[in-house]
């Protein structure tokens, strides 16, 4: 969001800003056209700040092939070692590379597009010189150099940039360990049978990769087998993790058997066990039923049930004394007798029984 009066780029160049937003320009060949005076400027000078109209104009050179992001940090050193700085990158072109330093991966056109797209990099210097001379410093209107402070050895010289360093114009870098153009060549070319076998895959053809017949039917054959392997691997992948899985479900089923098995015992024995719910229940209804049922004397003669010869006193009875001969069974008082008799004994019984 753009405010009034707010400045997204407060401090940078116009070139900067437009670095930012699109590939940085190319040098022209003519040098350097400013329309305000350059004048030198110390490191000290350099340090507190310039006007925004007058940035610090400093210089890094280099092969840069297979830009990396060792290239990139050192170039953001480089940027950002002034508070305001233009920064402007030398390319070495081809020809200069492969006669002092060796033969490159990138050409020289790939190389200069490369840094342009470079967020840093406000301007690039193609064909750029191994050497720096005084004319190319105020060609340009360089104020100071950045590169890395190891003397670096080249065209017979023990240290190109050593009048540069005596010039009071050097400024230092720090170089990133474990990342470099001759580190990233060491990897293809001790990993090549592998690259190789990658671009073949990819669709390029031996010609193109300058492998022989016999080479190539080798790394078409290493491709299948690895292709085998990886699906055998896929597959036992697969199935450890089917048999894991089965594995998992069988132990809980197991559990939840368990679980459930005692939980039916107990419940059974909660129920049927020697004080269970079930004994208490046919104790309860057996008494019930007792209580509710009325009292059947015995078919077998009274003086035989114990609760009636407790309950019947002998003065209830006549003695055998007193008692009346037996009359004859047709005579209709030894009858009339023995119904009153029979009377008063059940009468007797029933109250004592109460």
């Amino acid at each position: 969001v753009y405010q009034k009066g707010f400045n997204l780029f407060p401090r940078l160049s116009p070139f900067c800003v437009q670095a930012l937003r699109e590939p940085a320009a190319f040098a022209k060949s003519t040098g350097c056209e400013l329309e305000v005076p350059h004048e030198k400027l110390t490191i000290a000078q350099a340090k507190r700040g310039t006007p925004a109209h007058r940035p610090v104009r400093v210089y890094a050179d280099g092969i840069f092939d297979l830009f990396h992001s060792g290239h990139a940090r050192a170039l953001m050193q480089a940027k950002n070692v002034f508070p305001n700085t233009h920064l402007i990158v030398g390319v070495c072109s081809d020809e200069l590379t492969h006669k002092f330093k060796g033969y490159t991966v990138m050409t020289e056109d790939e190389r200069y597009d490369a840094l342009r797209h470079c967020r840093y990099v406000d301007e690039v210097v193609r064909d750029a010189p191994w050497t720096l001379t005084t004319e190319f410093l105020k060609l340009h209107k360089i104020d100071f150099v950045a590169h890395d402070d190891i003397p670096y050895t080249s065209a017979g010289s023990e240290d190109v940039y050593k009048h540069i360093k005596e010039a009071g114009m050097f400024v230092a870098t720090q170089r990133t360990e474990g990342i470099s153009t001759s580190d990233l060549i060491t990897r293809i070319v001790r990993d090549y049978d592998i690259y190789v076998r990658r671009n073949l895959q990819r669709g390029y053809t031996a010609r193109e990769l300058n492998v022989g017949f016999i080479n190539e039917k080798k790394y078409r054959l290493q491709n299948q087998v690895d292709k085998m392997k990886e699906t055998v691997r896929t597959v036992e992948e697969k199935s450890k993790h089917l048999v894991h899985r089965v594995e998992e479900k069988s132990q809980d089923l197991i559990h939840k058997w368990e679980e459930k098995s005692r939980e039916f015992i107990s419940n059974f024995l909660e129920l049927f066990g020697p004080d269970g719910a079930w004994h208490v229940i046919q104790e309860r209804s057996g008494r019930m039923l007792q209580a509710l049922s009325p009292y059947t004397s015995p078919r077998a003669s009274p003086s035989s049930s114990p609760t009636r010869t407790r309950s019947v006193s002998p003065d209830s009875f006549p003695s055998s004394a007193s008692a009346s001969p037996p009359s004859s069974p047709s005579s209709p008082s030894s009858r009339k007798k023995g119904k009153r008799s029979s009377f008063r004994a059940a009468s007797t019984y029933s109250r004592h029984v109460q």
